[in-house]
């Protein structure tokens, strides 16, 4: 997820987390969203009440999902800042467009079976969603970088949910039959756990940063500089 100085031979984590998204992004593809290129295929039986609110929907969330492991370049952010600018404008977007409209095609699929519970998980996970996407916002257009890293994290972990619910889904089989019931359990399991994968995400990062300032800061300091931040 970011750049670090690194032994030449190990891998970043960030290319391992970054490998981890791309092969959840093909799965997906491949898996759950080839309908889009099949009009004949019988899922669109199931998306005919609501089928042009996913055009919007649909784009908005692949511009999140895929552009924004971009983001966490520590080399791209510095090099390229009008490109992580522009990125993180349309990420922000893409979530204000795409979060209002699931929770209305959510709703819509109550008509299909879905449960009221299952709309009101929906609300939960878009606002999520736009309220961490909020704040990083927030703190970006006041400078105050760390925060805004943090949330943004927070705000892309909520995101990955689309892929991880899908994933899960799949790889155990637990699609085969589809029912309402199973979906919604995974549903709530990964949003209730996104923030804290969040949060573990950014205390490795600051741990991570905090190592060679600790190296540079001579020995009776170090004690001290770790007193003050445990205090």
């Amino acid at each position: 997820m970011i750049d670090s100085a690194q032994s030449p031979g190990l891998v970043r984590p960030g290319t391992i987390i970054f490998a981890v998204i791309v092969a959840m992004m093909a799965y997906v593809l491949y898996n759950n969203e080839r309908f889009l290129i099949d009009p004949s295929h019988p899922v669109w039986q199931h998306y005919e009440p609501f089928k042009w609110w996913l055009l919007p929907h649909g784009i908005a969330g692949a511009c999140a999902l895929f552009l924004v492991p971009l983001q966490f370049s520590e080399r791209l952010r510095r090099r390229y800042t009008v490109l992580h600018r522009t990125i993180g404008g349309i990420y922000v977007t893409g979530v204000f467009v795409l979060g209002p409209i699931g929770v209305y095609i959510q709703f819509l699929d109550e008509g299909q079976g879905a449960s009221r519970s299952f709309t009101i998980e929906t609300v939960m996970q878009s606002g999520l969603l736009m309220v961490t996407t909020g704040i990083g916002l927030y703190f970006a257009l006041k400078r105050m970088f760390t925060p805004h890293r943090q949330w943004m994290i927070r705000s892309y972990a909520v995101a990955l949910t689309f892929l991880e619910i899908r994933v899960i889904f799949g790889v155990t089989g637990l699609d085969q039959p589809f029912n309402w019931a199973t979906l919604e359990t995974i549903v709530w399991l990964c949003v209730g756990t996104s923030l804290l994968i969040a949060d573990i995400a950014n205390q490795i990062y600051d741990l991570k940063i905090s190592r060679p300032r600790l190296a540079r800061v001579p020995e009776p300091e170090q004690s001290a500089v770790v007193a003050s931040r445990s205090s």
